[in-house]
């Protein structure tokens, strides 16, 4: 796989998750049941106080994460593959420590956020194997 179908991959998977968060984040400001194939999951989790942190939903959070995530994919260079890479794993950690949320405080699953979970981890890989692309002589110290 080329850097350039690398990126463009990481471009598609960004898109998608700026698209799911962005859902989310317009269900919860006009105050709309979420769609959801599960019997309860993502009612309880939206509802959950885990669902905001410091009073901003998370939703927004992950709305800003993937469009910041989708700018930096447009940096050239070792320095974008650098940033992209940071941004992805701030976001994975995050989706990370949300996902334990769910199962272990929230008890409840949401197919949305097992859905951004599941993007932001293709991310991750694949921000990995672009950044290990970067010539060896081009990476920071």
């Amino acid at each position: 796989m080329t850097n350039r179908n690398l990126r463009l991959a990481a471009i598609v998977l960004a898109a998608l998750g700026l698209a799911l968060a962005a859902y989310l984040t317009y269900v919860h400001y006009n105050g709309l049941k979420v769609l959801c194939l599960s019997s309860g999951g993502c009612e309880t989790v939206q509802a959950s106080r885990w669902a905001k942190l410091a009073g901003v939903p998370v939703a927004l959070i992950g709305m800003i994460g993937y469009a910041s995530i989708l700018l930096s994919l447009f940096v050239k260079g070792e320095n974008g593959a650098l940033l992209t890479l940071a941004l992805v794993v701030i976001g994975w950690g995050f989706s990370a420590y949300l996902t334990y949320r769910e199962l272990f405080t929230i008890n409840a699953i949401c197919q949305w956020c097992v859905g951004s979970a599941v993007i932001m981890t293709l991310l991750l890989v694949v921000s990995v194997i672009r950044f290990l692309r970067v010539p060896a002589a081009t990476q920071p110290a």
